[in-house]
């Protein structure tokens, strides 16, 4: 049973991963090292670690698409992914959160902000389990054991976007900004953007199906979650 959190640094610049690798070991963390794509591929297949700092440009195959198939993949697809890199422009932060990242850092960074980071991003790991089931519109969660089902169609979420569902139906028909999500989801977490929470609500969009329809967006407000969608929503029989 691992007594600490294990981090797997797939970075090809040496000076970079020691740095990190140091300040995580100080920290209470354990840490591997990937120089290349094919490494962090055998790395991850030999032991699946806790949390994946993961530069974009490396050495084969990108970040992103490392990122892409680790979230298709069963056995990784929920761990956290924090991608480093030197690309700072939007659409860059949105194509890595879209690859499936849960963070993005733009280098050079402080390795105080480093460490906020994956305490925060391994702090929404594990979803709050308090509180009773919740069902709208036949959209149902459980909290107690973290499933959701849409009729009688299971549904798999992230860790985030399960935190993030269990918040908008714990909360109904009222309009959330995303300031007020941050705070609610992703707690003290102060690095984040705004934008972040678009990502997240179109990844929870995606994997509800047919029931994305229940999460609206209100325009210059935000988003809520009701039982009278404007679009048409379907509840399919097993």
């Amino acid at each position: 049973m691992r007594t600490m959190p294990a981090v797997l640094i797939v970075e090809d610049e040496s000076a970079i991963a020691e740095l990190i690798a140091v300040n995580l070991r100080h920290n209470g963390f354990k840490t591997r090292w990937a120089l290349d794509s094919a490494t962090a591929e055998r790395e991850v297949e030999d032991d699946v670690p806790d949390l994946i700092l993961l530069d974009w440009m490396l050495p084969g195959e990108s970040g992103l698409t490392l990122a892409k198939r680790w979230r298709a993949d069963s056995r990784t697809k929920d761990v956290p992914i924090i991608m480093l890199t030197a690309r700072g422009d939007e659409a860059d932060r949105v194509a890595g959160l879209d690859a499936g990242a849960d963070d993005y850092l733009v280098k050079p960074f402080s390795t105080k902000e480093l460490l906020a980071r994956v305490r925060a991003v391994l702090r929404r790991r594990t979803p709050d389990t308090a509180g009773d089931p919740l069902s709208i519109a036949g959209l149902k969660l459980d909290p107690s054991t973290h499933r959701v089902a849409f009729g009688e169609q299971p549904i798999k979420l992230g860790p985030t976007e399960f935190k993030l569902l269990h918040y908008l139906m714990g909360h109904p028909e009222r309009v959330h900004s995303r300031a007020q999500l941050l705070d609610k989801v992703w707690g003290d977490h102060v690095y984040i953007e705004e934008r972040t929470v678009d990502v997240h609500v179109k990844r929870l969009r995606e994997a509800l199906g047919a029931a994305g329809a229940l999460v609206e967006t209100v325009r210059g407000a935000g988003y809520r979650l009701t039982a009278q969608p404007t679009a048409a929503v379907s509840v399919r029989a097993s």
